[in-house]
């Protein structure tokens, strides 16, 4: 990968419908070469799949909080996967280092659809408890994935 590829990146995280005139007068190449590049990104697995992303309020999951999950024990990952995995409302998970075990981020409809995925979470036999933040408005919001 080059930078120009960076850039083709960059600009289709931006906006995956561009097009590769648009992309390509942007970065300086004609559309059959940006075409190539993107075919190549493909092929070698950097890009994944070409997506949308739709405002989760217009899905009815406009609260949003992080959670801060602590075990009993040494857990591991895949047995926090199994568990996080059977909670609709987690969106992302991930093991963290510090005093917590994992981070987890949740949507749900309103707080009481937010406190019953909760619940779900902190019944698991190996989750000791939970510490939650809510989430009041967004400051930033880059898709790096």
């Amino acid at each position: 990968m080059d930078n120009l590829d960076r850039a083709i990146l960059d600009l289709l995280r931006q906006n995956s419908r561009a097009g590769y005139g648009d992309i390509g007068s942007s970065v300086g190449l004609s559309a059959s070469a940006v075409k190539r590049r993107v075919d190549k990104l493909v092929a070698d697995g950097v890009i994944k799949a070409f997506t949308i992303q739709v405002d989760p309020a217009v899905d009815g999951m406009s609260t949003e909080a992080y959670v801060e999950l602590f075990c009993r024990g040494t857990v591991a990952p895949d047995e926090l996967q199994r568990i996080l995995q059977g909670v609709p409302e987690v969106v992302y998970a991930g093991t963290v280092t510090g005093s917590a075990d994992a981070i987890v981020h949740m949507r749900a409809r309103d707080i009481a659809s937010l406190e019953d995925a909760l619940e779900r979470v902190r019944i698991a036999p190996n989750v000791d408890h939970t510490r939650s933040a809510i989430v009041l408005s967004r400051l930033v919001n880059r898709n790096r994935d």
